[in-house]
């Protein structure tokens, strides 16, 4: 009879609805003022991480592995922001929480992809200030500009396969009850639970994906930060060991912007079981604000790009006291 039921199963056809309805945003209060403060972050993630990009590409004195680590989370910021913020900000201009079925998958994807890409980009630079607090003397023979510019399109490619495995499971369930997702976009948890068959790959995949892009990033960050504060530990005088500190400033505020609210978010989930709305907007911020704070945490931490910055500023600014003088 088992036999019968599984041969039956495998027989029926696998429904794909035409559009998703996504009611995320639609029972939050206020929900106005919300959209107006996601398009003023969303101006703010632009402009600044393009002028991050813009900068490290113009100037050759930023074409160091360092800087490349920087360039490709930058990319990542404005590539996660534009993946979320436009979507949810058309449901509140155009009242239109329809997307297609095609366009739900592509959305899913590009969320994924780029948030997985900010996570090991942090990951790379913490290897980056590993080898230059642990190892100077063999810095630029370990990293380097060959070296960075491999590993670069490798973690592309690595990512979107991963990602796109993930998300091409999703085409293997059928929905045949409820079209509707219980979020601010297409995530992959609330979609694949839309199912009315068997989801247990779909739940297991996602879970490697998160321990894969989440938990490891952090347990080797972790552990990299652990062997260089045993290494600065060695250093005999304070003021070397703070210069050496300093480097690594910008890149643990980075971290823990991306990583705490992220975390922060999924264990008020399971330990204050958080309102729908309050997990809505909690975790929306979670994924938001980092790609925001991202650059003003570079521009402010870090002397090169803020040097930079003055001269960009106090070359405009010198013909206008010119004519002044005149």
């Amino acid at each position: 009879m088992s036999s019968l039921n599984a041969s039956f199963n495998q027989n029926i056809s696998i429904v794909h609805p035409q559009y998703f309805f996504i009611i995320g945003l639609s029972g939050i209060p206020y929900s106005s003022y919300y959209y107006i403060f996601l398009f003023v972050i969303y101006f703010i993630t632009i402009i600044g991480n393009s002028l991050v990009l813009l900068l490290i590409a113009l100037d050759r004195s930023l074409h160091s592995p360092k800087y490349i680590g920087v360039f490709n989370l930058a990319l990542a910021d404005i590539g996660e922001t534009n993946a979320l913020i436009p979507n949810m900000v058309k449901t509140f201009l155009f009242d239109s929480q329809y997307i297609s079925y095609n366009a739900c998958l592509a959305n899913m994807f590009f969320v994924f992809f780029f948030s997985s890409l900010q996570s090991v980009s942090l990951v790379i630079m913490s290897y980056d200030r590993l080898i230059a607090i642990c190892l100077p003397l063999r810095y630029h023979s370990i990293v380097n500009n060959s070296s960075m510019i491999l590993v670069s399109p490798a973690i592309w490619i690595f990512n979107s396969s991963m990602v796109a495995l993930m998300v091409s499971l999703i085409t293997r369930i059928s929905f045949c009850d409820s079209n509707v997702i219980q979020s601010y976009f297409c995530d992959h948890g609330p979609v694949y639970r839309l199912a009315c068959n068997d989801f247990n790959l779909n739940k297991s995949v996602g879970f490697v994906i998160t321990s894969l892009f989440l938990i490891a990033p952090m347990i080797i960050i972790f552990l990299s930060y652990l062997v260089i504060f045993l290494a600065l530990s060695k250093i005999t005088t304070w003021e070397r060991r703070l210069k050496a500190l300093k480097t690594c400033v910008s890149h643990l505020l980075l971290v823990g912007v991306y990583f705490f609210p992220i975390c922060f978010t999924y264990l008020a989930q399971l330990l204050l079981a958080l309102t729908p709305n309050a997990r809505v907007i909690s975790t929306s911020l979670a994924y938001v604000v980092p790609p925001m704070l991202n650059p003003i945490i570079y521009v402010l931490n870090t002397a090169e790009i803020k040097n930079l910055l003055q001269k960009m500023f106090s070359k405009r600014s010198a013909p206008v006291r010119e004519d002044i003088s005149k």
